[in-house]
């Protein structure tokens, strides 16, 4: 417990005052948001507009954490140094993107295809390293299972070791680049996608706290049927309360009307890591409730592209990602991103309280 409330509280006193020295260190850099011209014509007052803000998240997370790891005297779990890989790792491709964006002054940086090569090798890296380091149990971090609240009986590598493999690799990386990418549209209003992400990686703080209370390795829950055979729950609880509390704190300058956006830095960061968070708890399918909002604002943008593709030329939403319709229909921003919240709230209280019930049945 003193490590997630070290972890949480570092973090989110790192973001929440040295925030404000970023924003002046980003306007010298000329980093600035560029905005797109057929978006909605209120943005182009957030011209300018310090980003890559993820860079501070994720520092703050580093911070937090390891030091989180240091008072307890515990060391950095297999499982808490694969979510930071990913969280790093995709934050140095929305970094790569965005630093484009701002040298360019255009709001396109990498290309499609390049921001997906670069988010299926950090994926496919997570995915091999994942497999490996096996506890004294020999419970590997990730599973080769498909999982919803647990393993269920789909196993990949009754496909064979080699194209079992093959198969589960490409699972993780269908899983971290839908999930990266569902961040990355969220990211479009001020402070959407940071509260969002508090509320969705928030849920794997519970998640992990109760996986490492029920585990079978000890903790007091060693009823094999209700037992989670989970590598390492409270450390993942850990870094879930790290990010958490930096993105409270980010929020406070985040928040309309924003002085710093996190760009794709932040956003496929955090996209990552709660895609990591899923893989290696074993709720990969629940993440379907836990991201919900994301899940539809992903979903508004296929619908859009499918719909306008086959009637060629109408569409459904006056603009997507759906937060722009409603933009578009007159809704005040603010008044979109807290009933988004509200929204992904409800969504995520469903997939915990499934999470809970799934537990309760198994009695």
């Amino acid at each position: 417990m003193v490590a997630l409330l070290t972890a949480g509280g570092l973090s989110l006193a790192f973001t929440l005052f040295l925030t404000p020295v970023f924003i002046k260190l980003f306007h010298k850099l000329q980093w600035g948001q560029f905005i797109r011209d057929d978006g909605p014509q209120a943005h182009h007052s957030k011209r300018g507009t310090a980003t890559m803000g993820g860079i501070v998240v994720i520092l703050a997370v580093l911070l937090g954490y390891f030091i989180a790891t240091w008072v307890s005297g515990d060391p950095p779990t297999t499982s808490g140094l694969l979510v930071l890989f990913m969280m790093v790792g995709l934050g140095l491709v929305g970094f790569i993107d965005d630093f484009l964006k701002t040298r360019k002054q255009q709001s396109l940086g990498l290309g499609g295809w390049a921001k997906v090569t670069g988010q299926v090798i950090v994926a496919g890296t997570f995915a091999v390293l994942a497999l490996q380091f096996p506890n004294a149990q020999g419970i590997t971090p990730a599973s080769t299972h498909v999982s919803f609240i647990r393993d269920l009986p789909i196993d990949f590598l009754t496909l064979g070791p080699i194209i079992g493999l093959g198969v589960f690799i490409i699972w993780i990386c269908l899983i971290v680049a839908a999930t990266s990418n569902g961040v990355n549209v969220t990211d479009g209003l001020d402070g959407l996608a940071t509260g969002a992400s508090i509320l969705s990686i928030g849920s794997f703080v519970v998640i992990g706290f109760w996986q490492f209370n029920q585990s079978c390795f000890g903790g007091g829950g060693e009823d094999p049927l209700r037992c989670y055979d989970v590598r390492d729950p409270l450390d993942l609880a850990i870094v879930a309360a790290a990010i958490t509390g930096a993105l409270i704190g980010f929020l406070w300058w985040n928040t309309s009307p924003a002085q710093i956006f996190m760009g794709d830095t932040g956003s496929l960061a955090l996209g990552g890591a709660l895609a990591a968070f899923a893989i290696l708890s074993h709720t990969e399918l629940l993440l379907i409730l836990l991201g919900g909002l994301f899940v539809i604002e992903a979903g508004s943008v296929i619908v859009q592209r499918a719909y306008f593709k086959v009637t060629r030329g109408k569409r459904i939403f006056l603009m997507s990602p759906i937060h722009h319709h409603f933009e578009l229909k007159g809704w005040a921003e603010v008044t979109v991103v807290v009933r988004f919240w509200i929204i992904g709230g409800l969504l995520v209280a469903a997939g915990v309280g499934t999470f809970y019930l799934e537990w309760i049945s198994r009695a």
